[in-house]
């Protein structure tokens, strides 16, 4: 995929001008096609590419200390096929994930393109999120430490206290622990739970990200992660925390939705990929 360069938008400035005076907030970078390989299975250009995207996040997710071993899960829609998904067979470490040992199942559990199985929690769960939420793409469930700490705090709501929590100002869900799902019931009370929002914190638990994108979902659950560690750091030092003021936080939130988070998700898996393919988890595109 060789796109053309743009040069006319370089910052949040750049976006919120464009977005006002009507023009597209789309910036296109030169990204070489090595960040998606050969297509090993023969399958459509979007699978192959929705196979290479998912698996540098389940890399990334490893190499981040997100996931924890062979549990939590992450999906994604083939564009255009709102009745099947993309997941990794129950028993691989996440640094074994490859854009072609993915899952192609279908929303009755049925295996299309692969061997093995998903696990039975991340296809209840994962099966009714995208059936229920037109709109999302990819759904990443994880214990990732940081904001999973904050998650057993009692009535906790993430405050809007640095930059990268404003990036999720109005954007998150919270819901109680209900114990393991077994069946699909939970996948809908948690569809329900989530309503509109990108984010559920799930209390004891651990989060769920809904998005259109992989590149979206990966960026959303980075910067979560980053916002509770400074939370975390914050809430350590004992005084009374500074909110950042509603109006700023709203703002803030409004110059992202223009589309400069997509783009700027985009472009942050690209590089990520590029880092990938230089080192020991090279064979993700495999």
């Amino acid at each position: 995929m060789v796109a053309n360069g743009d040069a006319e938008h370089k910052s949040l400035a750049d976006y919120a001008s464009a977005k006002h005076n009507g023009k597209s907030t789309e910036t296109k970078y030169p990204v070489s096609d090595q960040n998606y390989g050969f297509n090993a299975l023969g399958c459509s250009d979007e699978e192959w590419k929705t196979r290479v995207d998912l698996a540098a996040a389940f890399r990334l997710c490893h190499r981040y200390g997100f996931n924890e071993g062979i549990n939590n899960h992450l999906t994604a829609e083939v564009p255009g096929q709102k009745d099947r998904f993309l997941v990794f067979p129950f028993g691989l470490l996440w640094n074994e994930v490859t854009a072609s040992n993915l899952l192609l199942v279908d929303m009755d559990g049925n295996v299309i393109r692969g061997n093995g199985h998903p696990e039975a929690t991340a296809f209840w769960i994962h099966s009714r999120l995208h059936q229920l939420r037109p709109n999302t793409g990819a759904v990443f469930h994880t214990h990732q430490p940081e904001i999973s700490s904050l998650a057993c705090l009692e009535g906790f709501r993430l405050p809007m206290i640095h930059q990268n929590s404003l990036r999720f100002y109005n954007d998150i869900a919270y819901d109680t622990y209900n114990g393991l799902v077994l069946d699909d019931s939970e996948g809908k009370k948690l569809a329900e739970a989530i309503g509109d929002k990108r984010i559920l914190i799930h209390a004891s638990h651990g989060i769920m990200v809904c998005t259109e994108t992989v590149a979206e979902a990966f960026d959303y659950m980075y910067y979560l992660e980053q916002a509770a560690r400074v939370t975390v750091k914050a809430l350590s030092t004992g005084q009374k925390l500074k909110l950042v003021d509603d109006k700023v936080a709203k703002e803030f939130k409004a110059i992202l939705e223009t589309g400069v988070q997509k783009e700027y998700a985009r472009l942050h898996l690209e590089a990520l990929k590029r880092d990938l393919l230089r080192g020991p988890d090279r064979d993700f595109i495999m």
